[in-house]
């Protein structure tokens, strides 16, 4: 709650600051004081007693294991089904996922558990294929062999001998050598992301750690931001690619799962990526800013993961990376009457915040796409909870209200990213006060008083009035309203006393 405390000048008041109000530490603008921590129960319950059991072990938020669990699910799906909504609507079914946490709080270690599963099966489909690759791979090169003696048969003026080098030459060439199995990379350039998607049939994962990809995008390589195929990848578009050898690779849909777990500045990286925002990148991500453990964890009582739990966790996925794996073809995750009915309440309840005045309406890049984010959540749920059936059932209103709580999460922590990152224009108006309550670190101040300051930057007093309002809000600053004095001429305006970080060392208390 914000604080107002009403006091009573004198007609001369000495300057001072409010001693009877107590000053907490403010909140950084763009970071709200409390966002809502990552609704586990939402999950089914062998996911959400492995996500539990994590975050206990390794002293770290749930939030951290819930979205690299979520990657995981999408990385056997995603390609493999398709959400139809209703008639003439469908989404992919992988997701773009993001977790920002500082250094040192066992990221890796969430990492490695929640995604053992998924690399273990990549290793059994390794060990299945090598045998059928190692047979073709002889074929083609006997094959090869005998075009090369029949071209050099040809060449010694034989008129049949030409056919026969053709014929050998085709044979050599339709031997195709099968591309070893790829579900997930960690570290990787967008145009190997290009080419990997499609040699794997139009679905890869981008699983890591650590943040490394968003500088590749950015171009730290190449000097120029190259993202089309994670565009394309989250659409499910089709994707060409042209190699040096000229020859031209295709896929009519490609579906790309990023599941990331970064450090906050990462996220400042992404945005300043040139034209993310306005070309879509920035809105296709699921962000996640839980709150930090670090200072305040058990380091003797942490409890271990209970046996059971781990296996339930690790049998049932590697069941669904295998099953989707396999599939010669994507299945339909049908929405049944009742969540296609949910599907347009979320619809229209997002609708009038997308207006330029709306609540969302600095972030449309990424709020115009939020109904189809929570139907592919609805996926992911409906593929935990059915598993090697999924395809078999239809996707329950149940399901969609339990995807919508997941929804309404990473919505909040949305705002908060993109506030974070400075896509709110009264946001940067309020830093931009800030910055001048810092420099000149006066006592008190009234909003005349920074208007005069900013003519040329913030030019209204309303401008001025949201930007001190966001750093009342944040704690910044205190507010005090004068009493009203009768008749006419212009009635007073409210003080503000910065936070004692921002005064001079003889003006704190």
């Amino acid at each position: 709650m914000t604080a107002h405390l009403t006091v009573v000048l004198n007609e001369h008041p000495e300057p001072r600051t409010p001693q009877t109000s107590p000053w907490e530490e403010p909140t950084p603008l763009g970071m709200n004081r409390e966002l809502p921590a990552f609704p586990t129960d939402a999950l089914p319950d062998w996911m959400a007693e492995m996500v539990t059991a994590v975050s206990g072990f390794t002293q770290t938020p749930p939030d951290l294991a819930a979205c690299v669990g979520l990657s995981g699910v999408s990385t056997a799906i995603g390609g493999r089904a398709t959400i139809r909504i209703r008639q003439g609507y469908t989404e992919p079914s992988n997701l773009f996922l993001v977790c920002a946490l500082p250094p040192g709080s066992r990221k890796s270690e969430v990492f490695r558990v929640m995604t053992d599963p998924v690399v273990a099966v990549e290793e059994a489909l390794i060990e299945q294929a090598r045998p059928r690759i190692v047979e073709a791979n002889l074929a083609r090169r006997i094959a090869q062999r005998e075009a090369e003696d029949a071209e050099q048969k040809a060449d010694s003026g034989d008129p049949d001998s030409v056919g026969i080098a053709t014929e050998a030459a085709m044979r050599a060439e339709k031997i195709e050598v099968p591309v070893e199995p790829c579900l997930i990379v960690d570290d990787t350039t967008p145009e190997k992301a290009a080419s990997m998607l499609i040699e794997q049939g139009g679905r890869l994962a981008v699983l890591a750690p650590e943040g490394g990809i968003i500088s590749i995008i950015a171009g730290r390589y190449s000097g120029t931001p190259n993202y089309d195929v994670f565009l394309r990848g989250h659409a499910g578009e089709k994707l060409n690619v042209t190699r040096q050898n000229r020859d031209k690779q295709k896929v009519d849909k490609a579906h790309l799962t990023l599941g990331l777990v970064v450090q906050p500045v990462v996220l400042r990286n992404l945005a300043g990526i040139q034209d993310a925002k306005d070309k879509g990148l920035l809105g296709r991500f699921l962000y996640s800013l839980p709150t930090s453990t670090l200072g305040f964890r058990e380091v003797r009582n942490a409890p271990p993961i209970p046996s059971e739990t781990a296996t339930a966790y690790d049998t049932r996925l590697r069941l669904l990376v295998h099953h989707y794996a396999g599939l010669k073809r994507p299945v339909d995750f049908v929405f049944d009457h009742d969540a296609n009915e949910a599907m347009f309440d979320v619809q229209e309840e997002i609708e009038p915040h997308l207006r330029r005045d709306g609540a969302y309406g600095h972030m449309t890049d990424w709020a115009g796409k939020y109904a189809g984010a929570t139907a592919r959540l609805a996926g992911a749920l409906h593929a935990l909870q059915h598993l090697d059936r999924a395809g078999e059932r239809k996707v329950t209103g149940e399901t969609f209200a339990q995807a919508r709580r997941i929804g309404e999460y990473f919505l909040a922590h949305a705002l908060a990213t993109f506030d974070f990152v400075g896509t709110d224009p009264d946001l940067d108006d309020a830093r931009t006060v800030l910055e001048w309550i810092e420099t000149t670190q006066p006592v008190s101040f009234t909003e005349r008083a920074v208007l005069n300051a900013h003519r040329r930057s913030l030019r209204t007093a309303e401008r001025v009035k949201t930007a001190v309002h966001l750093l009342e809000e944040h704690g910044h600053v205190l507010r005090t309203d004068p009493p009203q004095r009768p008749g006419p001429g212009r009635k007073p305006g409210p003080t503000y006393w910065p936070h004692p970080n921002y005064r001079a060392p003889q003006d704190r208390p």
